[in-house]
C-alpha cells in the first residue's frame, strides 16, 4: 500500500469513527425491578409499615418495564413514605421504624440474568418535616458477566446503584415523600461517543496536515 493510498485509508476510518459517535449510545437494554425477588426484609413485600408511634407506610413503586440506553442513568423503582398522623419534629409527634432490609432484583432481559441489590437501614423515627431513615445497598455493581448475577450472565452489561438512599420526610419532594433509588447502566460493547469523536478528530486532524505538507512542497 502507498502512503498515499494509506492516507486515503485512515481519512475514511476517521470520517467514519466521527459519525458512528452520536450512534454510540444508540444501544438499547431492557430491563425490570418488579420481580418476585424485590421486597422487604426477604419477601415480595412493597409496602413496610411502623413498628411505633403514629401509622406510617414505607412503599416501593418498582419499574415493570423499562428500555434504557447504554450508558445511561436510570432509577429502580421510588420508595414512598406516608404518615398522614405526624407532625413535624417541633411538635414531637411522629413514627418508628425498626431495622430492616430491601430487596431490589433486578432482571436483564435483553441480557437474560438476575441479580439483587440489597439496601440494608438502621430504621429510625420519622416525622411530617424530617426523615432518618438510610438505605445502604451491597454490591453496588451487578455484571459484567455472572459477577453478582443469581442468575444467568449481564454478557458486557452492568448495572450500578449508588451507595445509600436517603428516605425523604412524607412532606418533601416531588411528589410529597417519594425517594427515587438511582443508578447507572453500562456495556463495555459500546465505545463512549467522547472516545470516538476525539480518535476520528486525530485521524482527520493528521489528514489535514500532511495535506498542508505535501501542498508545500
Amino acid at each position: 500500500m502507498t502512503l498515499k493510498h494509506l492516507w486515503q485509508t485512515l481519512s475514511v476510518a476517521a470520517l467514519a469513527l466521527t459519525m458512528m459517535a452520536p450512534a454510540a449510545s444508540a444501544v438499547t437494554i431492557t430491563y425490570e425491578t418488579d420481580g418476585s425477588g424485590t421486597g422487604f426484609n426477604g419477601t415480595s413485600a412493597l409496602s413496610l409499615l411502623s413498628t411505633a408511634g403514629m401509622a406510617a407506610t414505607l412503599q416501593f413503586l418498582p419499574n415493570p418495564i423499562s428500555i434504557s440506553g447504554v450508558p445511561s442513568n436510570i432509577n429502580y423503582g421510588d420508595m414512598t413514605l406516608t404518615c398522614p398522623t405526624c407532625s413535624t419534629q417541633a411538635l414531637g409527634i411522629g413514627a418508628t421504624f425498626a431495622p430492616f432490609a430491601f430487596t431490589i432484583q433486578v432482571t436483564d432481559q435483553t441480557n437474560g440474568a438476575t441479580g439483587n441489590f440489597v439496601g440494608n437501614s438502621t430504621g429510625g423515627e420519622i416525622f411530617s418535616d424530617t426523615s432518618s431513615i438510610l438505605l445502604f445497598w451491597s454490591p453496588i455493581q451487578l455484571g459484567p458477566g455472572a459477577s453478582n448475577a443469581s442468575s444467568g450472565s449481564f454478557g458486557t452489561t452492568d448495572f450500578r446503584i449508588t451507595t445509600f438512599t436517603s428516605i425523604v420526610a412524607p412532606n418533601s419532594g416531588t411528589p410529597a415523600g417519594q425517594s427515587t433509588v438511582n443508578g447507572l447502566v453500562n456495556s463495555s460493547d459500546v465505545p463512549e461517543p467522547a472516545t470516538l469523536g476525539l480518535v476520528g478528530g486525530v485521524l482527520i486532524a493528521l489528514g489535514l496536515l500532511r495535506r498542508r505538507t505535501v501542498t508545500s512542497r
